[in-house]
């Protein structure tokens, strides 16, 4: 392990949109060094070739683990069922390690396979924490073993946590929209122009992988065997998510669910509780995600909106967020 006053960082998989973004926030950070960034795909190109506006001053390598294993920390940007092998190979090296694909997410092993494929390493799910920070602060400041939420799953978690927790989730419709990023950068290159712009679409229609992580957390949070009724939405934006969500709350009222959601995130940094429903562009590029509740007063229902950038909150800055709790920093520290 290296042997500084700073930790050193390997990311893995730096040349898709979140592995470039991460590059990017550790090469700025003030504790984190950026030891070395790898690419299965584009090995041999300087980042800056592929991502200008991110201005990392290093070249991408083909992963070698005699070479770039010797680190304090690894963000693994692999897609799912690739990350576990080289995340159980960190580990056993003694790396702290972030894994941003869905490898970890899941608590359940049989779940995980019918909506991804058959897991390489489940020894290590028990070992993993989601990394939602929100939620799983103190157990993600002692683990070696972070898996980083999807990012539908960030912004419909958090928009609807305190109702979980104050038993007010019978039924719930969550409408997401989100940019094109969201579905990386190899189905970005293949997404034709024409097909997204001035278009919205629905996709992943009662299949969406992400519903069951939304249910598992949720049902963490106190919302006993809740399964939400998810739907996503492509919009012909680079970056940005915005969902929707629709409760039936009972008896509650409206001013006194919103003050529990200001009591919830008084003291968290990176969550805002707004007074009108946000935008996307409220939050572009920060590790924010911005929550406003209403009443539909002809139904009944509340109604939650909860906004974060897709990129930053509901993957890379959220991954550092997270690092900074590993490594007992101010989990705030190079994000602000």
């Amino acid at each position: 392990m290296a042997d500084q006053a700073n930790a050193t960082v390997l990311i893995a998989g730096a040349s898709g949109f979140a592995g470039a973004l991460a590059a990017r926030i550790i090469d700025r950070h003030p504790y984190f060094n950026l030891s070395a960034i790898t690419s299965r795909s584009d090995a041999g190109k300087p980042l800056s070739e592929l991502y200008p506006h991110h201005r990392v001053p290093l070249t991408l390598e083909e992963l070698d683990l005699d070479r770039h294993g010797d680190v304090d920390a690894a963000i693994v940007a692999y897609p799912h069922g690739a990350s576990a092998p080289l995340v159980a190979e960190l580990l056993e090296g003694g790396v702290k390690v972030i894994d941003l694909s869905a490898d970890f997410r899941l608590r359940d092993l049989a779940t995980y396979e019918e909506y991804y494929v058959k897991h390489p390493h489940p020894e290590l799910i028990s070992e993993a924490v989601y990394g939602l920070p929100e939620l799983y602060r103190a157990q993600i400041a002692e683990t070696d073993l972070v898996a980083g939420p999807g990012c539908y799953p960030t912004a419909a978690i958090l928009t609807l946590a305190p109702l979980a927790r104050a038993g007010l989730l019978d039924d719930v419709v969550i409408d997401a929209k989100s940019g094109v990023s969201g579905a990386g950068r190899g189905a970005t290159q293949k997404t034709h122009f024409v097909s997204v712009d001035e278009n919205v679409t629905p996709y992943g229609v009662g299949t969406h992988r992400h519903a069951p992580e939304i249910d598992q957390e949720l049902d963490a949070q106190g919302a006993k065997g809740i399964q939400v009724t998810f739907t996503p939405h492509l919009l012909p934006l680079d970056q940005g998510e915005l969902v929707s969500c629709y409760v039936t709350p009972g008896s509650a009222e409206v001013d006194d669910i919103i003050e529990l959601y200001e009591e919830a995130y008084a003291a968290e940094p990176f969550v805002d509780v707004v007074t009108r429903p946000p935008g996307v562009r409220d939050v572009r590029e920060t590790n924010l995600c911005a929550i406003n509740v209403q009443e539909d007063p002809r139904t009944g229902k509340i109604l939650a909106f909860g906004a974060i950038d897709n990129l930053w909150k509901g993957t890379s800055s959220q991954a550092v967020q997270s690092l900074n709790l590993m490594f007992g920093r101010d989990e705030t520290e190079g994000l602000l």
